[in-house]
């Protein structure tokens, strides 16, 4: 590092070369990244600091061989504003289109001849009727219990997502005492609320079920229309990120841990990594909790210990490279499987011959840390259940990438341990998709806690915030 104690440029200008405010952003996932960006377009002069040789957090890309592979499978949905906002701001949106429709394929293993596939799918009607033929016609729920699972959806949609006792209450109770039955639960509000939660109804916070429910599919008929890169993961959130980040003047060091954080004798702030001191009016902890919970100074949060009683959730990803194509559509999520969700990234990977299939397994607390003989022994032959072309074809590659503590655990009861953007030492924040954002931990939720910490200290710093397309309570 160079300029040790002069963030983003010379002491006392900004990037115009005008007095400013200075501001430490400590880490460089999509929460860092944001505030950086934000904080930067009101003319704070920012250095980020990301102890990974990348940018991108726990949504990003490696090489094996001549193979470019996402470390998992990453979507978003029309109602993600934020990482939609993201996504234009580092000129990268073309590169992560999302449905005309929503369309999900979803094959049932065990289902019978002729009646194995479904589709849940709208229709250009309003809201709720854009999903009543989907749900007419879904084969995998009998007609009694497609008609419970109306009834159900109209009470989620009533639910006040205010109220905080939603929050200490469990998803898997609620759906029982609303009529909804084992088989409902699978196949249809596990399919997606593992998906979105990391975590079966039975784990799950009523609350933050509620709100995907709401926001993604009863609030606007296009809610719920599903986006992912056509390229891999560190292209948007690394070289793109960075593009955007050095045109913004953000200064960006990588390899680089802090080791302490302190208040400077001036009333801002003191952030150590090794060899180097940078001072700052302002410093976004946008790390994991328990990586900030090292950091935060005494009485910043009046109870720092609830950082760790915030639960994680592991997701796995198996990856197979079959020698020809054996999946013709982008992707499909199965029932009666270990399987979950299969896309097809064969060419987002540079793959030339054959087909790519990435296996995203959600809440695999389970299998997270079974050995690679094993899963392939489990995950191969259910693709050839699933798949039947993919019967008489050879294996070429076959290898898993594990992420223990991908998210947050979603539990009844975590919205109470989350914090806002502000902590109570003045001019410190937090940001990742652990805050309080009301989301549960997806891309979209570390964008908007990076706008709420962005905008949060730039309240204070008297800085503009009219270019900050979200703006968040939680700040």
């Amino acid at each position: 590092m160079t300029e040790a104690a002069r963030p983003g440029g010379p002491p006392g200008e900004n990037r115009t070369g005008r007095p400013g405010s200075t501001a430490v952003v400590v880490g460089g996932g999509l929460a860092g990244v944001t505030t950086a960006l934000a904080l930067a377009d009101a003319g704070v002069r920012v250095t980020l600091l990301e102890g990974r040789p990348r940018l991108g957090g726990l949504a990003f890309s490696f090489q094996r061989g001549t193979l470019t592979v996402d470390n998992g499978q990453h979507v978003y949905l029309r109602c993600c504003t934020a990482y939609r906002w993201f996504l234009d701001r580092i000129d990268a949106a073309a590169l992560a289109p999302l449905q005309n429709r929503l369309d999900v394929p979803v094959l049932d293993a065990a289902g019978r001849p002729g009646r194995r596939l479904g589709r849940l799918r709208r229709d250009a009607l309003p809201v709720p009727l854009h999903l009543g033929r989907s749900l007419a016609t879904y084969p995998h729920l009998s007609l009694a219990e497609r008609a419970k699972v109306g009834r159900a959806a109209l009470a989620l949609k009533a639910l006040d997502l205010d109220d905080p006792a939603l929050d200490e209450r469990d998803f898997a109770d609620w759906l029982t005492a609303h009529g909804q039955s084992a088989r409902a639960v699978e196949a249809l509000w596990d399919l997606v609320g593992v998906a979105t939660l990391n975590a079966v109804a039975k784990d799950a916070s009523l609350g933050l079920a509620a709100m995907v429910f709401k926001t993604g599919l009863l609030s606007d008929p296009g809610a719920a229309d599903i986006g992912w890169a056509q390229v891999p993961l560190g292209e948007l959130h690394d070289r793109l990120a960075r593009k955007a980040l050095d045109s913004a003047g953000v200064r960006t060091e990588l390899r680089t841990r802090v080791t302490s954080l302190s208040a400077g004798e001036d009333g801002g702030w003191r952030v150590e990594v090794p060899g180097e001191s940078l001072d700052a009016d302002a410093v976004v902890l946008a790390v994991p909790q328990r990586e900030a919970y090292d950091l935060l100074p005494p009485g910043a949060l009046d109870r720092p210990e609830r950082l760790l009683e915030i639960g994680t959730a592991p997701i796995l990803n198996a990856h197979v490279v079959y020698d020809r194509k054996v999946l013709s559509r982008p992707f499909f999520a199965a029932l009666g499987s270990p399987v979950q969700w299969v896309f097809d990234r064969t060419e987002a990977s540079g793959l030339s011959e054959g087909q790519y299939l990435a296996l995203s397994q959600s809440a695999a607390h389970h299998e997270i840390d079974e050995p690679v003989a094993v899963l392939r022994e489990r995950y191969l032959p259910e693709l050839e259940r699933l798949l039947p072309g993919a019967r008489g074809a050879r294996v070429k590659d076959f290898f898993v990438t594990r992420e223990r503590t991908a998210t947050f655990a979603p539990t009844p009861g975590v919205g109470r341990l989350r914090p806002g953007a502000r902590t109570k030492a003045p001019g410190l924040y937090l940001a990742g998709a652990w805050t309080a954002t009301g989301w549960p931990a997806t891309m979209e939720s570390a964008v908007r806690s990076g706008v709420s910490a962005a905008s949060a200290a730039l309240a204070a710093l008297g800085r503009p915030r009219d270019h900050l397309l979200v703006h968040e309570e939680a700040a």
